[in-house]
């Protein structure tokens, strides 16, 4: 028999779809705040927000005759017709947010317009109104949320420990205050203030104070714009690499995404510059017209589609690699390299002394929050919340507390500008400022410009060299190749003999001339024109053993892979070049599309800032 379900059953089951864990309400809530025009958003959760969430901002308010409205199930202000859906401008468009909530919690809301005298509480628990009055409130609007999935019990068992879910939490409010570095952004966690942006403008700025400043410091600018595509942000210098995608954070229009299309936009960027199995970090900020995109693809909004995928990933590809292609992501030698000593822990009574005063109690909306200068090192706290998920809740407070040391005058992070500050666009890299000065250990090149002391390792310029070169013939159609006296003979395994259509004919677009001699036998009569005998006869034998272990050669980022691989091989070792090699090898790098690193992501550069070395002489 088919019938209609209770509203109260409904609610239920749709909230399901959009509230998944205390994350989901934070998310919300705060994406709302933001449509609201807020300047200032603070975000307080206990327990992980299990138990207790409060989201203040003091954006537009709700007037007092819609705040009842607004917790109807697609009730929004965000777009009235099925044709705003093609170019949605706002975090929030479906209006089931507020819905969800209040269905699965006890949801308390106080709210106030700039023009009303006086504001609105109404708390609403399972979708019913429990309480409605006039209060005294300041403009805005503030939400807390109580005892999630009280009355879905089932749901509360497939939450993560306390702990798991306030990571969850801290984490999203800290990729939400890179994205919106005008806005003043607090995140209390069980009493403890973790962090707070100043609100200034400055995005480079709130990075150092959301992660680390040893993070902020290996980062390099990117900015670029290209017909409906403007990105800026920042990237890592291929030495500063990590082994998950963790810290590659994406925006689309303000809105925090994941996106395989901006991934293998980074990951072509990066291509040639890291070891596989290694990420770069990027914070990217894409701007593009909302009726290119569809958001519109699942409750979370964190899936989205471009129109012109291709189009996109090579703009990222372009954009993070004319960055690479920087002065700045020159590798740099600093004091703490060569020497490490551990910093000291600070004493307990420093500790003591620098911890703010806790917050009021949790009944009670309003938070004293210390000083914006008392920062937390959120890298650390994130990583011991995890390892201690099972600590009990004074324990986690203390180890919050711990690490709120008052960072030194020179370690200073905000800003006084109220502007937007946009990132530096980074000058290309100058070779013909270099002066070559020698080279050390037959392996490394010296040289040096007005403030920096360079080494240069000449065996992966060589490779870069190298691979570049034979790329460029396999992409041409006209290839140069010298004649060999002495034709080298190139045996192979019967499997790769039988596969030859697939390889042999890559072999000839690189520039070597192979013809079948015997049943598993090839004979090289020619090779690439800028190889010699011995490069020659390593580079094939490398290559032919990858087309052994059955590397698919079926298109160019394939065969790209396989050169890549083989260039390793066909580099000389321990020569001690002449001064007029050091020229040549410097002006055929000068040309390399990607002089910065050999084709397996070595750098081929590493620098020393004149005044790195005069700390280490204690002259500064």
């Amino acid at each position: 028999m088919i019938h209609v379900l209770e509203k109260e059953v409904a609610d239920k089951i749709a909230a399901g779809e959009v509230i998944e864990r205390p994350l989901s309400i934070v998310k919300e809530l705060v994406e709302n705040s933001i449509d609201a025009g807020a300047r200032s958003i603070t975000v307080e959760i206990k327990k992980g927000g299990k138990n207790y969430i409060r989201v203040t901002d003091d954006g537009c308010g709700i007037k007092s005759d819609e705040v009842e409205i607004a917790f109807l199930r697609h009730a929004t202000s965000k777009i009235s017709r099925a044709k705003d859906l093609e170019s949605i401008e706002t975090l929030g468009f479906r209006g089931e947010a507020l819905a969800s909530i209040a269905a699965v919690s006890r949801t308390e809301i106080i709210t106030k317009t700039a023009e009303e005298k006086a504001g609105t509480r109404l708390v609403i628990e399972g979708s019913s109104i429990a309480e409605r009055e006039a209060t005294g409130c300041p403009g805005g609007t503030t939400i807390v949320v109580r005892d999630l999935f009280y009355n879905t019990p089932a749901r509360r068992k497939f939450m993560k420990s306390d702990a798991g879910e306030s990571s969850a939490v801290i984490e999203f409010v800290s990729q939400i205050s890179l994205a919106y570095p005008h806005l003043r952004i607090r995140m209390i966690s069980n009493g403890n203030m973790l962090f707070s942006t100043p609100g200034k403008g400055d995005r480079y700025k709130n990075i150092l104070t959301v992660f680390s400043r040893e993070l902020g410091d290996g980062l390099i600018p990117v900015q670029a714009e290209e017909g409906n595509l403007r990105l800026e942000g920042y990237i890592s210098n291929p030495g500063e690499s990590r082994a998950t995608r963790k810290q590659q954070i994406f925006f689309v229009n303000g809105r925090v995404v994941d996106s395989k299309v901006i991934q293998k936009g980074i990951s072509q960027a990066y291509a040639d510059k890291l070891f596989e199995g290694r990420f770069p970090i990027a914070f990217l900020f894409l701007a593009i017209r909302p009726d290119s995109l569809d958001v519109n693809i699942h409750p979370n909004k964190r899936e989205i589609r471009f129109n012109d995928e291709d189009f996109v990933t090579e703009f990222i590809r372009k954009s993070l690699r004319e960055a690479l292609l920087s002065k700045e992501s020159i590798p740099e030698v600093k004091e703490k390299m060569l020497f490490r000593r551990p910093f000291p822990e600070p004493t307990a009574a420093k500790r003591e002394s620098a911890a703010p005063e806790p917050v009021a109690a949790a009944d009670k909306i309003e938070a004293e929050v210390p000083p914006e200068e008392e920062q937390v090192n959120i890298k650390k706290l994130l990583s011991n919340i995890r390892n201690e998920e099972d600590r009990r809740e004074p324990e986690l407070r203390e180890a919050v507390a711990e690490y709120q040391v008052k960072p030194s005058p020179e370690a200073d992070i905000f800003v006084e500008s109220s502007e937007t500050i946009l990132p530096k666009t980074p000058a290309p890299f100058d070779f013909d400022e270099l002066t070559i000065t020698g080279s050390i250990f037959g392996t490394y090149i010296t040289a040096v410009d007005e403030s920096c002391f360079y080494l240069i390792d000449q065996h992966a310029a060589h490779e870069r060299i190298f691979f570049e070169k034979l790329m460029k013939q396999y992409r041409q159609s006209e290839t140069y190749c010298q004649p060999v006296m002495l034709p080298i003979t190139l045996n192979v395994s019967y499997d790769v003999a039988e596969s030859q259509d697939d390889w042999v004919p890559h072999l000839n677009r690189m520039g070597f001339q192979a013809e079948v001699f015997g049943p598993r036998t090839y004979r090289i009569k020619g090779i690439p024109a800028f190889m010699e005998l011995e490069e020659a006869e390593r580079f094939l034998k490398d290559f032919t053993e990858q087309a052994a272990a059955g590397i698919k050669i079926d298109n160019l980022p394939a065969i790209e892979k396989i050169i890549m691989r083989s260039c390793k091989s066909a580099v000389k070792a321990h020569d001690y070049l002449k001064d007029e090699e050091i020229r040549s090898l410097f002006e055929e790098l000068k040309q390399c599309e990607n002089p910065f690193s050999c084709p397996h992501g070595r750098p081929t550069f590493i620098k020393m800032t004149q005044y790195e070395i005069e700390k280490m002489f204690k002259r500064v």
